[in-house]
């Protein structure tokens, strides 16, 4: 619904205001879709599950998750023992993330894992980390352990231990950053949508106002790409030395797989609404008839057509 203008509106009042809606409007357009998304996307569990399936297979993501694993059951053995079974838990480790079963716990993991950090953001306790279970994959070592004749494997501990996925600290900020998502992530995008409507309404010259804003788009989807990458560096460079960065990098690729896509797609709607917009433009002038000319009299002038006082 366009706002009333009186019909004296200078024209210079109704361009000033329709640039600022349609700037502002593709100010908010890539905060829009990364909240839209944070809200949206990384909350709904089998979404997130199904992004984080293809990583099973991934080498950097299964040398970590087998060194982790490795490490941690390592740790566990008796002094005299660990140096004995020690690599042999190693190898099991790496070996199990090659089989159908490591697939099938990888998705079960992300599930309980996102399911209690939504859990968590939604209505967890304050000052509480987030934690899950890794008794089962312990579990299943020790079953390929055994059934590969490995020394010892009887006596490789399946410990119940709750793994925090997310400090208390964090988990708090997590809390309150998803109040703040429920909310941007519907309104910023309906505003962004409401401020470019009512920018194009208020228009002098209407075409040349969703030419600006499908160019604004287009720049929008841009910024949004930029700020992908930038996390992307940002967040992999303040990682602590004893993560695997490569693992790191191929699940923020998952995860911000559907965000990218959305900044391309408004990159590229952008500019083939912006060369559309420009090209009918530029027939329908081309087609505009010109002004009307007298027909010619006698030697060729043109024939007067009023009357002499």
């Amino acid at each position: 619904m366009s706002p009333r203008l009186s019909p004296r509106t200078p024209p210079r009042v109704r361009d000033g205001l329709s640039a600022a809606l349609i700037a502002l409007a593709c100010l908010l357009l890539p905060c829009g879709a990364l909240a839209a998304w944070a809200a949206y996307g990384l909350t709904d569990t089998g979404r997130y599950v199904r992004a984080m399936a293809p990583l099973a297979g991934d080498p950097a993501v299964r040398d970590a998750f087998a060194d982790t694993v490795g490490t941690e059951l390592t740790g566990r053995l008796e002094p005299r023992l660990r140096r004995a079974a020690g690599p042999f838990v190693r190898d099991a480790a790496r070996s199990f993330t090659r089989t159908d079963a490591f697939r099938a716990g990888w998705d079960t993991a992300n599930r309980v894992t996102h399911t209690a950090l939504l859990h968590a953001a939604r209505q967890g306790t304050a000052g509480r980390p987030v934690t899950v279970d890794v008794a089962p994959v312990a579990a299943e070592v020790k079953r390929r352990l055994a059934a590969g004749n490995v020394p010892f494997a009887h006596r490789v501990p399946v410990p119940h231990t709750r793994v925090a996925v997310l400090p208390a600290p964090e988990a708090d900020r997590l809390r309150k950053g998803y109040a703040v998502l429920e909310v941007t992530g519907f309104w910023l995008p309906s505003a962004a949508v409401a401020l470019a409507a009512t920018g194009i309404a208020v228009a002098v010259c209407r075409r040349r106002a969703v030419t600006a804003t499908a160019l604004g788009t287009a720049l929008g989807g841009a910024l949004l790409a930029l700020a992908i990458a930038v996390g992307r560096h940002l967040t992999l460079s303040g990682l602590p030395a004893g993560l695997h960065r490569p693992a790191a990098a191929a699940v923020y690729d998952a995860l911000t797989a559907t965000l990218r896509t959305t900044s391309w797609l408004l990159l590229a709607l952008g500019l083939t609404a912006a060369v559309t917009t420009w090209l009918t433009g530029r027939h329908g002038r081309g087609a505009r008839p010109g002004p009307a000319r007298a027909p010619a009299g006698p030697g060729g002038a043109p024939e007067a057509t009023g009357t002499r006082v």
